[in-house]
């Protein structure tokens, strides 16, 4: 029976859900607007694309999914902060994100700020507690924070952010958008792969298989998202097309044009597929998401 990538992400999505909502199901001395303004974002909808990229990873290593779920939580969380700040008047100044006024816009600039920060410190909270995992799985944790927070601070995503921010209006540079998209986007989604691989102690040889498969999907799914944003429209994409443009962000359509833009895209996503040679059928979801990844229209 042929592998279905729809019903897949379908059902990996709605247990990711039913695990975010355990993480907000208690608010205990959160104040309650802040309590609001996380949840609001969270729950904004989307793909939830690197939480079910963890699990998938998880289930090609043989992690149990209730410990792959911490991390695949915790990535939805960095990730959701990440948005809200980058969508603030200060940054990218959008409206909208996933078809949905932004955070800012609902709950003030302040209150979007402290979300962000709130849910940043949630996900290591979430992620590091020793008590959700095997004594076999529990040896690891310490690796798995530290590389998580290596991936979303400031020489991973929080530096790609930054460099995308002083790169703006400045001469195209194809060195300079690899990085920044390498960072800022290809290094949670890297590891969305890796971190399950980790807290599985699995084999270096998978390990640096599934590196190398978030890496090329990772930077494929960027350059998607820059291809997207030139030619796609506001109300598909959940936000403001031509916003890279017009803001004169550094994109790869703006170094190389789109033609090789999407050319470059389906090597990325070959190279992705070929990563995963050595793994066995459990691994084929992986495969199917870099391509899903690399055709979506949103």
């Amino acid at each position: 029976m042929p592998f279905n990538l729809k019903i897949y992400l379908e059902k990996k999505r709605r247990i990711v859900d039913e695990a975010l909502r355990e993480v907000f199901r208690n608010p205990g001395d959160c104040p309650s607007a802040l309590w609001e303004s996380m949840k609001y974002s969270v729950f904004a909808g989307g793909k939830r694309l690197r939480p079910i990229l963890c699990l998938a990873a998880a289930d090609a290593v043989g992690l149990p999914q209730r410990a792959a779920l911490r991390i695949a939580c915790s990535l939805e969380l960095i990730h959701t902060y990440s948005l809200i700040h980058d969508d603030l008047p200060s940054l990218d100044d959008d409206d909208y994100r996933r078809g949905r006024r932004t955070n800012h816009k609902v709950f003030g600039d302040a209150m979007a700020i402290l979300a962000g920060d709130g849910l940043q410190t949630l996900a290591f909270e979430w992620v590091s507690n020793p008590s959700v995992y095997s004594a076999q799985n529990r040896k690891n944790v310490p690796r798995v924070v530290n590389e998580l927070a290596h991936y979303a601070g400031y020489q991973g995503m929080v530096g790609g952010q930054v460099d995308d921010v002083l790169s703006e209006r400045k001469k195209p540079s194809l060195s300079k958008v690899l990085s920044i998209h390498r960072r800022k986007t290809g290094a949670l989604l890297l590891s969305s792969v890796k971190l399950p691989a980790l807290l599985a102690g699995a084999s270096p040889r998978k390990v640096s298989a599934l590196t190398e498969y978030g890496r090329s999907a990772g930077l494929a799914f960027q350059i998607v998202d820059d291809i997207l944003n030139e030619t796609g429209e506001s109300k598909k994409l959940g936000k403001t097309a031509g916003s890279d443009r017009s803001r004169g962000k550094m994109t790869y359509p703006s170094v190389i044009g789109l033609e090789k833009s999407k050319r470059e895209v389906e090597r990325l996503t070959r190279r992705a597929v070929q990563a995963l040679e050595s793994f066995n059928a459990k691994a084929d979801p992986l495969k199917a998401i870099a391509r899903y990844m690399a055709e979506r229209t949103n």
